[in-house]
């Protein structure tokens, strides 16, 4: 039986640097203005408190509704004919909290098959749940494409085969995908591109 695998980037790196090197801190262009920083614009005997502009919130990204709108034809093709979102294996689809699950497997198989949750995680979740596997379970993490991916690989318990793990947060978005003799070459990437753009 044939098996993929995803490259592992060895480095580990602090991901509460990562994470803070991802989300440039907001700041505020009144600060660097004389007449606002910290003195009433009219003078020192003026009652009128300085108005600081307020800080834009940016727009979320929308979370994707398309399973198959996620992958590039090169991936496509490296998973076949292989069933999706087959009953068998339980929810997928779109959820009733807006995130995404998409599992590709085939239920006649006792393994080959990857799955894939994109779903909403505030950056301190993020940087727990991140955290947490490295320190627990030996996750290498590393920062590309404007984010933070972690994985990890390992023998599967019951079949001569490799399982893995990969996780890609940006901007408050989780991308999460388990997979178990089945790692296409550019799963995760295709992904990224298909809801950043970039």
């Amino acid at each position: 039986m044939k098996t993929r695998s995803v490259a592992v980037v060895p480095a580990l790196l602090s991901l509460v640097a990562m994470l803070a090197a991802c989300t440039p801190a907001a700041t505020d262009p009144a600060s660097s203005s004389p007449a606002t920083a910290g003195a009433s614009a009219t003078g020192p005997g003026s009652s009128t408190s300085p108005s600081p502009s307020p800080t834009p919130t940016p727009t979320p990204v929308a979370l994707p509704t398309d399973c198959t709108a996620l992958l590039s034809a090169p991936v496509q093709a490296q998973l076949g004919d292989l069933p999706l979102n087959s009953p068998a294996y339980g929810p997928s689809g779109v959820q009733g909290d807006g995130s995404l699950i998409c599992i590709w497997a085939d239920p006649k198989s006792d393994t080959t098959n990857i799955s894939t949750t994109i779903s909403r995680k505030a950056r301190g979740e993020a940087l727990d749940l991140l955290n947490g596997l490295v320190k627990t379970q030996g996750f290498s993490c590393y920062t590309p494409d404007k984010g933070t991916r972690c994985e990890k690989e390992w023998p599967d318990a019951q079949y001569p085969v490799t399982d893995g793990r990969t996780l890609f947060w940006r901007d408050d978005v989780l991308i999460d995908t388990r997979y178990s003799n089945l790692a296409p070459t550019g799963f995760t990437s295709s992904i990224i591109a298909s809801i950043f753009g970039s």
